[in-house]
């Protein structure tokens, strides 16, 4: 019997179980998915808490729930690979091994990489990208006075890039909605120098930011936090003064990456950007947030990724070369609020564009625009998101690989690009 090894059952590992248990014979291959707990929460639902739309436990299942009959699902920690004897050793002392290993370990915040950071962690800094995060965010919102709240990327890459922003228009929308906006100064503080990362969407978002009167402060990399003194200091000498700082720690992978002596200086997985296998073990995969890809860490790309690495695993098992078919598609609804989202769609070589989508033309969903369709869009992916994407179901008219129909180029956009 060969056996097949996934670690993690979050997004990345329960939609690759989900397709392989299907595709790989029961006869011939077991497969285990080994993860330290048994909770699986929908992330994007934790920028809604802090606003009181959701709670902890409205955006939570079992992982168990979603893993297919046949597999053997083992929950503890895992404390690090082996790929010499192609091992996973286990912290309660047991080794599992694999002749193939999928790893979608995720990433996580590691708020003790910036000095003074946890002075202040949970009383006047905070975070919304764990639920616990979330729901202290939540009570501290319902009882600040006013003030200036900062809203801080520490430093890239981050799990759902554009959530900060998201988090910004929907304080502005909150506080506008309840009368209080005059009363509080957003500041928007990012280590980019503009609103996102590429020039179109950077352009439109920037111009969003302005029109809603949010600051922005950018070229921004925080050398520590003076809890104390309630300011971020930059490397280059400037301060940002806070009275309530939502921050984005820094992202790194998985300790057990480091443990093994296989990441980068974040603990991600050196991965080839287009095939998804290890650069340095031939029997080895990532997909998701454990990678090193330059691309979005982000729930859409860890499904594009997974129809891809399906196909090139069972290539890889039949000794075919790889096909270099990910081209680092990701999309995203970004939330504006008052009932509006923008959408974006966009991989390794094409910045987002305005146009529609998924058709041209007719759309429905317009990109790079706000508009009242592309909040319903996101707030319906929470349920494709549990009854679709994580049983590795197809979502229709959605391919893995981006297309290109229904975009164009605005004449006026930035660096002359036409």
């Amino acid at each position: 019997m060969r056996k097949l090894v996934i670690l993690g059952a979050g997004t990345g590992g329960t939609v690759m179980v989900n397709h392989l248990r299907k595709r790989l014979p029961r006869e011939e291959w077991a497969i285990t998915v080994i993860d330290r707990d048994n909770e699986h929460y929908y992330q994007p639902g934790f920028l809604f808490i802090p606003f009181g739309f959701y709670t902890k436990k409205t955006i939570l299942k079992p992982k168990s729930k979603f893993l297919p009959k046949g597999v053997e699902f083992v929950v503890t920690e895992i404390d690090r690979i082996n790929p010499g004897s192609n091992e996973v050793i286990l912290q309660d002392g047991r080794n599992v091994g694999y002749d193939y290993l999928i790893v979608a370990t995720g990433a996580e915040i590691v708020p003790s990489e910036t000095p003074g950071m946890l002075d202040g962690w949970r009383e006047t800094i905070f975070d919304f990208y764990t639920p616990d995060g979330a729901e202290a965010l939540a009570a501290k919102l319902k009882t600040f006075p006013g003030g200036t709240i900062v809203v801080h990327v520490n430093e890239t890459p981050i799990k759902c890039p554009v959530a900060p922003l998201e988090f910004a228009f929907f304080c502005d929308a909150c506080l506008r909605r309840h009368g209080k906006r005059d009363k509080v100064e957003i500041v928007y503080v990012t280590p980019l120098s503009g609103a996102f990362t590429k020039p179109v969407a950077s352009q439109v978002l920037g111009n969003l930011l302005e029109k809603k009167k949010i600051r922005m402060v950018t070229d921004f990399n925080a050398e520590h936090i003076d809890a104390a003194a309630r300011k971020i200091v930059c490397y280059d000498g400037r301060e940002v003064p806070y009275d309530l700082l939502v921050t984005v720690p820094t992202n790194m992978g998985s300790e057990m990456i480091e443990r093994s002596g296989m990441g980068d200086e974040f603990r991600f997985l050196p991965t080839d950007p287009n095939t998804l296998r290890s650069k340095k073990y031939e029997n080895i995969f990532a997909l998701g947030d454990a990678t090193d890809l330059p691309t979005s860490k982000a729930g859409s790309v860890a499904h594009f990724q997974s129809e891809i690495l399906v196909e090139n695993l069972l290539r890889a098992i039949e000794g075919k070369e790889l096909k270099p078919d990910f081209d680092g598609h990701s999309n995203c609804f970004v939330e504006m609020g008052r009932g509006k989202a923008i959408l974006i769609d966009f991989n390794y070589d094409t910045e987002p564009l305005p146009g529609r989508f998924p058709f041209p033309v007719i759309g429905p969903m317009p990109l790079l625009k706000p508009s009242r369709l592309n909040h319903w869009g996101k707030l319906a992916f929470r349920w494709v998101y549990w009854h679709m994407l994580l049983r590795g179901r197809k979502i229709p008219f959605v391919p893995a690989r981006m297309n290109m129909a229904g975009k164009k180029r605005p004449d006026n956009a930035p660096g002359g690009l036409k």
